[in-house]
Formats: structure tokens, sequence, C-alpha cells
């Protein structure tokens, strides 16, 4: 029960923090919606996420496991279709320059989008893992 508790507020932390990096992720409500999404998510990471891994499993193998980022996107898919109130759309990245780094001025469509929200998810939950280790 710990557990399920700390993951529906990783998540639904997670899912805050999501829309306020990327533009083309919206959230409408409060933090009852975020809180409802969190635990949706962690329900599908759960008990879809495995379903998928074992369905997917000979594309993972043929890609070297980068299918596992739409299985992903599939999962956000999932939670934007149980959820009406967070939504993911195309957005244009309008680029970052920083130390001679230049990344240009790029469109997403559907698809990359929900791959980078799901990607973008992931590095934010790792992150909170790894800080909540002891």
């Amino acid at each position: 029960m710990k557990t399920l508790i700390r993951k529906t507020a990783f998540n639904a932390f997670a899912l805050f923090l999501l829309s306020q990096l990327l533009a083309g992720v919206k959230i409408i409500g409060g933090i009852e919606t975020l809180l409802l999404g969190g635990f949706i998510l962690t329900l599908l990471l759960l008990f879809v996420e495995p379903i998928l891994n074992i369905v997917s499993l000979p594309l993972t193998f043929v890609t070297l496991g980068l299918f596992s980022f739409i299985t992903h996107a599939i999962l956000f898919y999932l939670l934007t279709i149980l959820m009406p109130t967070i939504t993911v759309n195309s957005f244009v990245f309008q680029g970052l320059s920083f130390a001679g780094f230049i990344v240009p001025k790029l469109g997403l469509n559907m698809l990359f989008a929900y791959i980078l929200a799901a990607s973008v998810h992931s590095v934010i939950i790792s992150f909170l893992s790894w800080l909540t280790k002891s």
C-alpha cells in the first residue's frame, strides 16, 4: 500500500512537471486531477505495461530496446483516453542554444509528442526515485 501511494504521488508530481515543461501537455483541473491521473498512470504501469512488454518482446529485441519508447507512449495515450482532462497535443519546440550547442526549432506531431512526454516522464520518475533512495 505504501509503495502504491508513493508511486501515485511521484506520478502526480511528474505529470505536473510535465505540464510545465512541455507545451503540448495540458492538464485541466487542480490537485484532484493530478492525483487521479497519477493513480491511473500507476495502475497502467503496474498492470498494462507488463502485458505490452510481453506482446512487444519480438519488436523490442529487433529494435534493441527502442520499441519500449513506443510502449510508454501507448500508456500515455491510454491515460489521455481514461482522463479526458489530460491531453497531449502536437506542438513546436522553439529550439535551444547552450554552450555552443544548438537544437533547432522542431515541430512534433502527435506520435512524437506522446513519445517525448513519456520519455520526459520516465526521466522525472527516475530522478525522484534516485532522490528518495537511502
